[in-house]
């Protein structure tokens, strides 16, 4: 599908463990920001899109979440739209909105993200994680990554894990059981390409310097590689600065037609060129995924490729996601991904900076507004108002944002490439 979008405005919270505050207080703030950049007011909103995630399991708001985090700012009457798609619901928000007024339904759409995921209870944040996977496989998924260890307990790479690492038994009590879930195919990357754990430790390096440049990310400490690798193990391979944390906050993107923005005369827009979603399916282990289905469709509407990207957002839950993520976008060749993240070619000054924004390891990852947040950052980019983590030159970006479990895929993926 060809969207005739562009977006007008964006807004976002600094995101953290925000313990006093509530979706309606993070949502708001997003959302104002969003439409005083665009240069609108709260009225000119024709319909809105909502995603969340977690709100049923951590707070218990249900059905009307969109409704209950918009009332307060006095917008009703309009369609309120709630998703809810796993990791991807921001991003689906952000796709319904540019689906909307390319159709020519609405002129002006609003796309929000916004999560609560801290809680006083660690196992209820934990629960909202268990819940994006088939509930009715859940004992068939720990199962099999509980034996997916090598049979005397070693890395992939043959050395020995301390007595605090291994690959232990924690998922869904004192860990998401996605990073057991990364973990294996982490696991699996280094048997199968030869991956070290240095190369998934400058991913989290890297991205902490990015994270230290962003004033809305939720950790500010560089790290290098050494002091990553030093840090406690949470599941062989992956010591906690490689794993995403849990964090709340909120992310806003106001969208227009094309025709909208012309008669408004809003400057130098950025333009939605692709923006593909798709579910998992059923598929052999080495045939393509969710991610090269979306990335091949979405450079074929943008008419570019992947040598044509000034910035890439990438969902990088984990680091050995990034690294894997490189490969899946056509940023390199399978297996290569690895050396590419120590060769410092997504560092910013590098060939092609991967998560300025910090990345979900250092700007956090509240679940729902992770997708839209990602167009907020390629947006900012693209408009050369980034600041320190400015791109040089930024006309084209790309963010990937995917989530949930089913079979051997994500459930829900989504690529956006934005251009100037």
């Amino acid at each position: 599908m060809r969207f005739d979008a562009v977006v007008a405005g964006v807004g976002m919270t600094r995101f953290g463990k925000h313990l006093d505050r509530g979706l309606k207080d993070l949502g708001a703030e997003a959302v104002e920001a969003a439409v005083a950049d665009a240069g609108l007011d709260l009225d000119d909103v024709q319909m809105a899109f909502v995603g969340n995630c977690a709100a049923g399991t951590v707070t218990g708001q249900e059905s009307i979440r969109g409704q209950v985090v918009l009332h307060p700012l006095g917008v009703g009457r309009i369609p309120i739209v709630n998703v809810e798609n796993a990791c991807a619901s921001g991003s689906t928000a952000f796709h319904q909105a540019c689906a909307m007024v390319s159709a020519g339904f609405v002129d002006v759409a609003l796309a929000l993200g916004v999560e609560k995921l801290t809680h006083p209870d660690k196992t209820v944040s934990f629960a909202a994680f268990a819940g994006a996977v088939d509930v009715e496989e859940v004992a068939e998924l720990l199962a099999s990554l509980s034996a997916d260890r090598e049979p005397d307990g070693s890395r992939p790479d043959g050395s020995r894990p301390d007595a605090a690492g291994g690959n232990g038994g924690g998922a869904n009590r004192s860990r998401s059981m996605f990073m057991d879930v990364y973990a294996s195919a982490a696991r699996e990357h280094m048997r199968r390409y030869g991956t070290t754990a240095e190369q998934f430790a400058a991913v989290a390096a890297k991205s902490s310097y990015h994270g230290s440049l962003n004033p809305r990310a939720q950790f500010g400490e560089v790290m290098t590689v050494d002091d990553v690798l030093a840090a406690p193990m949470i599941v062989e391979p992956l010591t906690r600065p490689m794993c995403s944390p849990i964090g709340d906050g909120a992310a806003a993107v106001v969208v227009m037609s094309g025709a909208e923005a012309r008669r408004r005369g809003l400057p130098e827009p950025v333009r939605v060129a692709a923006c593909v979603l798709h579910s998992g399916w059923d598929h052999a282990v080495d045939e393509p995924g969710t991610v090269e289905l979306c990335s091949s469709e979405a450079y074929e509407e943008a008419g570019l490729g992947p040598a044509d990207l000034d910035l890439v957002e990438l969902h990088d839950a984990s680091a050995p996601a990034e690294v894997m993520g490189y490969e899946a976008l056509g940023l390199c060749a399978p297996g290569e991904g690895g050396p590419l993240a120590l060769s410092g070619a997504t560092r910013l000054g590098g060939r092609l900076p991967v998560n300025t924004s910090g990345g979900l390891l250092r700007k956090g990852h509240p679940v729902g507004a992770t997708g839209a947040a990602q167009i907020v950052e390629l947006t900012e980019q693209l408009r050369g108002t980034a600041g320190a983590r400015q791109v040089e030159g930024a006309r084209v970006g790309l963010a990937q944002n995917g989530g949930g479990k089913k079979g051997n895929d994500a459930a829900a993926m989504c690529v956006t490439i934005l251009t100037t």
